[in-house]
């Protein structure tokens, strides 16, 4: 197991990227593009969650937050699952399209419901129901989306898979400006509520067709088409070109899943941690009589703006050492006991100041961590592998969040 960090690329790769110089990527553009894809395959899930508080004055008999992270990780499992292992009967380029253009459904199922079926009112469960199936279709667009991007990115130098991983972030700090905003204008009564969530619902549909229109710019560019050549050589040159068979592409992905096993377990660790303590914690177990129902708001917030600080620090300075990186997930462990003690330790330990300075470091060192050991993973394996690598990455994050968000309910006590 390689714990450098080191690309383990082998003789034929390392030849290929010699044969021609590598195209610019002029003005940023590409790693624009996938910055802002990274911010809209993560947006519709914010967008559900933000406008919980309109979902849960709807339906007040049903615990909407619950439900509704439930039904999104248990589909967004099953669906990387089946393209880790069917990935290779299908074209990432169409997924990813399919994906954006399912997102666009699913968030529009709620404006047009509010508009010709429920019309703010309370206690009309079949719109409920509608509803929860559009949030089971964003987490299957998720699955196609995230798992392809990122996959795709992996064959790619490591500043894009670090644009995806910095969009993600840039998914909260956009939601939490928006939150801020319709709090700020809006009336917290039914009528705002409305307005408010259908804000969220418009803006996510604008920003999912934009996406759909720069991804199908983005792979014509001339820097992305250089690199995906160059994954088509390595595959091509570099093994047998018959055609792939079931068995030999299971192998393949159990020896990808062998190679990065602990760089995965750290991925998970971080999001078991993360959603074990965000955003429930911060919204429902600590209060602040100074500042009220702006709380969580602003503790949200300053997550947000955390995570977006971490993710874009490996720009500057990326950590190689993978050792630390992974013992560093470990230490976050150290989060649990730091945020009980806001709720049961000393009398300070209880006041907005160590909890929002705890909030900023959670989002830092997850969005940090997670930055960099996803850029890691691709390139310790062999370019024709990377993809795959890049996948296989995104289902250790799926099952993090799965099983922080059933931590997030019985850890507090």
């Amino acid at each position: 197991m390689n714990f450098t960090g080191e690309p383990e690329h082998d003789d034929v790769e390392s030849s290929l990227l010699h044969t021609r110089s590598i195209p610019e990527d002029k003005y940023h553009f590409a790693y624009i593009i996938y910055f802002i894809i990274g911010l809209g395959y993560l947006l519709p899930w914010n967008v559900f969650i933000t406008a919980v508080d309109y979902f849960s004055y709807l339906y007040p008999d049903v615990a909407v937050d619950r439900i509704f992270a439930a039904v999104y990780m248990l589909p967004g499992l099953v669906g990387v699952s089946l393209i880790i292992f069917y990935s290779h009967k299908s074209d990432a380029f169409v997924r990813i399209n399919v994906g954006l253009g399912l997102f666009v459904v699913s968030l529009l199922v709620v404006p047009v419901l509010d508009a010709f079926y429920v019309m703010g009112r309370v206690g009309l469960y079949g719109g409920f129901y509608v509803t929860t199936f559009a949030v089971g279709l964003a987490a299957v667009a998720d699955a196609l989306v995230q798992g392809s991007i990122v996959g795709s990115a992996g064959v790619l130098p490591e500043r894009y898979m670090q644009a995806v991983i910095a969009g993600t972030a840039g998914s909260g700090i956009l939601v939490s400006a928006l939150r801020i905003f319709t709090k700020a204008v809006y009336s917290q009564d039914a009528s705002g509520l409305r307005k408010s969530a259908n804000l969220y619902f418009a803006v996510s549909i604008v920003i999912e067709f934009i996406c759909m229109i720069l991804y199908n710019i983005v792979h014509k560019l001339p820097v992305i088409k250089y690199y995906n050549e160059l994954k088509i050589q390595a595959v091509t040159e570099g093994e047998d070109t018959g055609p792939v068979t079931g068995s030999a592409w299971r192998s393949s992905i159990w020896d990808t899943v062998g190679s990065i096993k602990w760089y995965g377990f750290g991925i998970m660790l971080i999001y078991i941690v993360t959603l074990a303590i965000f955003p429930g914690y911060i919204t429902e177990d600590v209060h602040s009589q100074l500042l009220k129902d702006w709380y969580p708001v602003l503790l949200i917030a300053c997550y947000n703006v955390g995570d977006l600080v971490g993710k874009c620090l490996t720009a500057v300075y990326l950590l190689e050492n993978a050792k630390i990186a992974i013992g560093s997930c470990i230490a976050r462990l150290a989060f649990f006991p730091l945020f009980l003690g806001c709720l049961h330790g000393p009398s300070f330990f209880r006041t907005e100041i160590p909890v929002t300075i705890l909030t900023c470091l959670l989002g830092i060192t997850s969005g940090y961590l997670t930055s960099v050991l996803m850029i890691l993973v691709p390139k310790i394996v062999k370019l024709k592998e990377a993809e795959i690598a890049g996948i296989v990455s995104v289902l250790f994050l799926a099952f993090g969040l799965a099983v922080g968000s059933v931590i997030a309910w019985f850890w507090v006590i």
